[in-house]
């Protein structure tokens, strides 16, 4: 059905192509690349709520730390030359109160009035919009990316031993000692704000007498400090609930939190939390003081005696950035307007690292808090941020864009006990506890069920659901899941148990944590056998808790933590291997805030919330020595120097999509010998290939210059080059292996004559025996006076074919030209004919047409194309979605925009959903034959009764050779004159289609 509406009225301009990423996120659009097929971004799929509330609006100007001069206006406040950006020059205090003055201009032309406002790491603002006004905001072509205010949460006794920090050939003792790592640096920690009581953020009062060696001061609730590389850190102490300017130190220099947006979402702060950057819930407080918390003796924890701890930079400063408000579950929450305030301030501020221990999008990096954190880069602000915590699946990795470093969490110390069963097996589990439990009945939880109470909530032994009569002095067997783990043996001791037995039911880490009874954490396979025991033996069972491992093995270090995210990246077609690195995350110890921590002043903490720290706080430690590198060569020598983790067996694991590059080695990174460097130029090429035109040409996620080789879809064969820049003389001897395919380099020598030259190497990578449709994961590595690795993962992929082919005729043929990557039959599966619903009508500039078109039941595509009669006109297209009529005023979201400089536009949709799409058709810019301009828009629904013209595969399968190319016919007839069609062949073994476009 095709619906004709005329409707005229302030045109809203068009801007570009909606993120499948949105529909977690809210409305979230921007400006399209003029790219062709080759590089074109997956169809939008799914619909995305469009409603009043408050929403962050990005703007197309560059930010601050972005501005390159090019308005002859404004100088270029941009750092160049390596130079640090500087906030407080008067050229970025001019170009800065330039951005506020447009962003007020832009709001205001929808009525609406700027809240928050951003313009150093990013240019944009964040407003309370009513429905139409965040449509019309969404079409503005001022507009780079907008997005509806969303809710995000939070995703080291030991590690620096286990990381080969200490010791007299450790990383501290020969880079200066343990008391200098991090001097001069600041590390900027974006969480749920700190404990400034804590031993380890412990300093000296501030004044305004200049203290340290770095001149670290306070005039009211101003701070200062002079750092390493020359530029000058200016902070804020700022008051609230318990805090005062007092409790800033020379430790602890800046302080500032951030609750007007998650206020204005509705949301409270709790009695238990600060209206202040004090920390209520205790994971910013850890995450600081793993990063940089000092050298604290004599650390004790429910009577286990941890003796010294530090962060990982001790003598670095932190200034703390409260964005996350603890919840009544235990975690803590925030929104991404108040975080894009805070990286906005902690650039401005001067701050050299950040890490962000926050949840972040899967399928997206054109997201706001991601592109803030690219401006933070090209101020030269290094940012480490948590992987995501939803593994062992795949494709669940967070952070996925190439200017900060994604840390995935590994094992770093066996908290070890041992279970014993009345048969005498032995289990081993993660256990804090150093305490024996003798023998005693061994009981399921799920049966201790209280009378009247839900037997599966009894399983996890959720509050209130043991009853007591079937518990008391027994060992009780709980399942992990819902509840924390702290909270099941919580019950357990409620109801008169001695003992718990915490269950993995899948794939999952084993948590040594401070529990209300003595506890063992045994995985899902053990598991299985306690609970085999338990049915066979029935009220017969017994166990009892013996302290250490008992066991003839000897659990593998480090591992990746099963609750890791995982690669491939959804969010760049796995083009970009994530994550980058693997740190500590497992039973991390550190300080805490006491009254939300059961009294405790350090507790153990596991997640990737706990390894982004570590690799913060290396960073810091680096920077002390290096203070001119800039973020991509720390990332480049972290990842070129890692090395690489276990898996449950104790082998060496080749799991990228786990590790990354590997477990951090800070022993080898402070001279990795060469770099592979990308530059803010290379991101903006790469935003602008993920479909928002930054002005500057698209490149391709895999040809990024970074320390990692990765695509998705290999047909055959594929390359690469990457840039290699010395800091040393030598000659590297350069190898590849790629299980599956012929690896060639370039060139076998990479010799550097001095440090600084510059060499690129092409690598050649042709399939063999690599199965279709699976990652084959290898290592470049170049072998001299260093070792440097490059992890990479390709994915070969049955064919290449064209993004699209084109045929006239009621009847007729075209041959399809395809390179498959394998020798055998391939088989085309073909969909289609559709038949376009046309509609031809004019439209004149600065207005514009609404057409509605229904698109049916399990549809595989919808596609809209509008063809503008004059092609020196310039007309756009927005795609919105009703799953009621064709009502505007029933629109619930924006599916799709078309928005180039050119006359014709195309909008696809990949598995749309049932409903009403109301097309937008913008009249921008008059050509030739002037205004109004004529257009045709044709729509196509590719569903289950799209059987038109006999489309015919001739042959099929299609035989095909290894690498060489052939060819297949496309026939079809019985088609009506004058009109369109569209087709799709689908081929097995391969991840995109070929579409058919007939014009009869």
């Amino acid at each position: 059905m095709s619906v004709h509406f005329s409707r005229s009225g302030a045109l809203r301009r068009g801007a570009g192509l909606l993120s499948v990423g949105a529909v977690v996120a809210g409305l979230l659009v921007g400006t399209p690349a003029s790219v062709g097929a080759a590089e074109a971004k997956p169809a939008a799929t799914g619909s995305t709520s469009i409603a009043a509330g408050r929403y962050v609006v990005l703007l197309r100007e560059p930010s601050a730390t972005r501005y390159d001069g090019s308005n002859p206006r404004f100088a270029a406040t941009r750092a160049a030359g390596g130079r640090q950006f500087d906030a407080r020059s008067q050229r970025v205090r001019t170009y800065t109160a330039h951005l506020r003055s447009a962003q007020r201009s832009i709001a205001g032309s929808v009525g609406a009035d700027v809240d928050q406002s951003y313009t150093i790491a990013a240019n944009g603002f964040s407003a309370e919009l009513t429905q139409q006004q965040a449509f019309e905001l969404s079409s503005d072509r001022r507009v780079l990316i907008m997005q509806k205010d969303q809710l995000v949460h939070a995703d080291t006794w030991n590690t620096p031993s286990f990381l080969g920090l200490t010791g007299k050939r450790g990383s501290w003792a020969t880079h200066g000692g343990q008391k200098k790592a991090g001097a001069g640096i600041v590390v900027a920690d974006l969480d749920s704000g700190i404990w400034p009581e804590a031993r380890s953020f412990a300093g000296s009062p501030l004044t305004e007498t200049p203290q340290t060696k770095w001149d670290i001061s306070r005039t009211g609730t101003a701070t200062r400090m002079e750092k390493a590389d020359g530029g000058v850190f200016t902070g804020e102490c700022q008051l609230g609930e318990d805090w005062t300017a007092d409790d800033c130190n020379t430790k602890l220099i800046g302080a500032r939190s951030y609750s007007d947006g998650y206020l204005a979402g509705g949301n409270t702060i709790l009695d238990e939390d600060y209206a202040s950057t004090r920390d209520g819930n205790g994971h910013g407080t850890h995450t600081a003081s793993t990063a940089a918390g000092n050298i604290v003796d004599g650390v004790r924890t429910e009577g286990v005696r941890f003796g010294t701890i530090s962060g990982m930079a001790p003598a670095a400063r932190i200034a703390t950035y409260k964005v996350l408000w603890a919840q009544d579950d235990g975690g803590a929450s925030g929104v991404t307007s108040d975080i894009v305030a805070a990286i906005d301030d902690a650039v401005a501020d001067g701050a050299d690292v950040l890490n962000f221990s926050i949840s972040g999008e899967t399928d997206t990096v054109i997201e706001l808090t991601e592109f803030a954190f690219e401006g933070a880069a090209e101020a030269g602000v290094f940012v480490a941020a948590s992987a995501g915590n939803s593994g062992p699946d795949a494709s669940t990795v967070a952070h996925n864009s190439p200017w900060l470093t994604t840390v995935a969490a590994s094992t770093h110390h066996n908290f070890e006990n041992t279970l014993v069963l009345g048969n005498g097996a032995k289990i081993v589990g993660a256990s804090i506890n150093d305490k024996a439990v003798s023998s005693k009945k061994l009981v399921d939880s799920e049966a201790s069920v209280v009378a009247g109470g839900d037997a599966a909530d009894a399983r996890l032994c959720g509050p209130d659901t043991l009853d007591p009569a079937k518990v008391t002095g027994k060992i009780v067997v709980c399942t992990r899941g819902v509840y924390d783990r702290v909270a099941k043996s919580a019950e357990v001791a409620r109801a008169g148990g001695v003992g718990m037995v915490l269950a993995n039911p899948s794939e999952n880490s084993l948590d040594a944590d401070f529990h209300s009874v003595p506890t063992v954490h045994i995985t899902n396979t053990d598991a299985a056998r306690v609970f085999a025991y338990l049915d066979a033996k029935g009220s017969a069972a017994t166990a009892r808790i013996e302290p250490g491992n008992l066991t003839n093995k000897t659990t593998p270090l480090p591992q990746i933590a099963g609750f890791s995210s995982r690669g491939p990246a959804i969010a760049n077609d796995a083009d970009l291997l994530k994550p980058d690195i693997a740190a500590p995350g497992v039973s991390v110890l550190a300080a805490v805030a006491p009254p939300s921590n059961s009294g405790r002043h350090y507790d153990l903490y596991s997640g990737t919330s706990m390894a982004a720290p570590h690799i913060t706080g290396l960073a810091a430690f680096m920077l002390s020595v290096h203070p001119t590198w800039q973020p991509m060569k720390i990332k480049s020598a972290m990842m070129t120097t890692a090395g690489r983790v276990k898996d449950a067996d104790g082998k060496t694991s080749n799991d990228l999509f786990a590790q990354g590059a590997g477990q951090v080695k800070p022993r080898r990174f402070f001279s990795p010998g060469l770099f592979v460097t990308s530059t803010p130029r290379e991101w903006l090429g790469f935003i602008t290939g993920q479909g928002f035109d930054t002005g500057v040409p698209a490149l391709a996620a895999k040809d990024l210059n970074g320390p990692s080789l990765a695509q998705g879809q290999v047909t055959s064969s594929t390359s690469f080059d990457r840039t290699f820049t010395s800091d040393r003389v030598g000659t590297w001897t350069v190898s590849v292996s790629v299980p599956g395919f012929a690896a060639t380099p370039s060139a076998t020598k990479l010799v550097a004559k001095r440090p600084g030259d510059i060499e690129t190497l092409t690598f050649d990578f042709t399939r063999t025996t690599a199965p279709l449709g699976e990652f084959s994961m290898g290592w470049v590595t170049l072998t001299g006076p260093t070792t440097v690795r490059l992890p990479v993962a390709l994915r070969p992929v049955s064919v290449k074919a064209p993004a699209s082919i084109q045929g006239t005729g009621t009847e007729g043929s075209v041959t399809v030209p395809v390179t498959a990557g394998y020798t055998g039959d391939l088989v085309v599966n073909p969909s289609g004919l559709a038949k376009a619903q046309t509609v031809d009508n004019s439209v004149a500039v600065d207005d514009f047409n609404l057409e509605c078109v229904e698109i049916g039941a399990d549809s595989r595509l919808a596609r809209f194309d509008l063809d503008a009669a004059d092609d020196a006109a310039d007309l756009d297209m927005f795609v919105y979605y009703s799953p009621t009529s064709c009502d505007p005023d029933t629109l619930v979201a924006q599916v799709g925009q078309s928005a180039t400089g050119s006359a014709d536009e195309s909008v696809t949709i990949t598995a749309p959903d049932e409903g009403f799409y109301v097309i937008e058709v913008d009249g921008f810019a008059a050509g030739g034959t002037g205004s109004p301009m004529d257009y045709q828009l044709r729509s196509y629904d590719l569903g289950p009764a799209a059987t038109l013209g006999n489309l015919t595969v001739t042959p099929n399968p299609v035989p095909v050779v290894d690498q060489q190319e052939t060819s297949f016919d496309v026939s079809w007839s019985g088609l009506d004159p004058d009109s369109s069609y569209l087709g799709m062949l689908e081929y097995d073994g391969a991840l995109a289609p070929t579409m058919v476009e007939i014009t009869s």
